[in-house]
């Protein structure tokens, strides 16, 4: 009988071209990248991994890979107790970098320290990061009793007058937009929880250009603020004044307000704004 012929072994599966596998390494780069910004949109300074994958569309083994690929660099840190992940070091440290070389932020640092100088209390500047506000510098006064500010904390965008200030000078659709994604949530027994009130507040922030807060956001304390205008008229940031609520009486004082005002129109001339 004749033999049968000897089977011939499948071909081994080609290897990816040059190409192909820079495609894909640019993929997983980008999918890293992915994961790192939702941490600075996110509201919660922490994440889970089912969290992630669901707002990105990923899997949960991707997820957890590219993860560990970022905790290696300190981009990101996770809490052995909870398995819970926020941003490292290194992360922190990019976002320092950024805002050193943030214009508004060396633009308003005179007007910081002019404010402070002038009413004896803390002047701050805010950005808006997302549907949330964070200080970015301060100068405090050479005072015994004085209000420090956390820089790079999230705050909701309903509490304290510098909060309100981002909010009062947005246009309606996106007012309206921000109000159906978010309860207003109290952050203090002052803060303004209800929608009609806030937009009756806001309408007079708009009307006479600046904003004021007594206890909204933080128990015991005023504060006064003001916007900062890009060249197409949008807020970029937001200048302020805050005080232990006993001393400090924006409102009574019309030089505060002029002061205010004033250095946050300087800042925004810089910027090419004009009236």
């Amino acid at each position: 009988m004749p033999g049968r012929p000897a089977s011939t072994p499948d071909p081994a599966p080609a290897a990816p071209s040059e190409e192909e596998g820079q495609s894909r390494s640019i993929a997983a780069v980008e999918r890293a990248m992915d994961v790192l910004l939702y941490f600075g949109r996110a509201e919660q300074p922490d994440l889970g991994v089912t969290e992630i994958a669901t707002a990105l569309g990923l899997t949960k083994a991707a997820v957890h890979r590219i993860l560990t690929a970022l905790r290696s660099r300190e981009l990101i840190t996770v809490d052995p107790a909870t398995r819970r992940y926020a941003l490292g070091h290194a992360a922190v440290a990019l976002g320092r970098a950024y805002l050193a070389r943030t214009d508004v932020r060396a633009m308003a640092a005179p007007e910081l320290k002019f404010l402070s100088q002038r009413t004896d209390e803390t002047a701050t500047l805010s950005l808006r990061r997302g549907d949330t506000r964070l200080y970015v510098d301060q100068v405090v006064p050479d005072q015994e009793l004085r209000l420090e500010v956390s820089l790079g904390i999230p705050f909701p965008l309903n509490a304290g007058a510098s909060s309100k200030t981002f909010l009062a000078f947005l246009p309606d659709f996106e007012l309206d937009a921000y109000l159906a994604r978010h309860p207003l949530a109290a952050v203090t027994d002052r803060t303004i929880t209800e929608p009609a009130k806030l937009r009756k507040d806001l309408a007079a922030v708009r009307k006479r250009g600046y904003a004021t807060s007594l206890g909204e956001r933080q128990a015991g304390a005023a504060s006064i603020a003001a916007p900062i205008f890009d060249h197409d008229g949008r807020v970029v940031a937001v200048l302020s004044v805050a005080g232990p609520a006993l001393r400090f009486k924006p409102e009574a004082d019309p030089d505060v307000v002029a002061d205010l005002l004033g250095c946050a129109g300087r800042i925004s001339a810089q910027l090419g704004y004009s009236v």
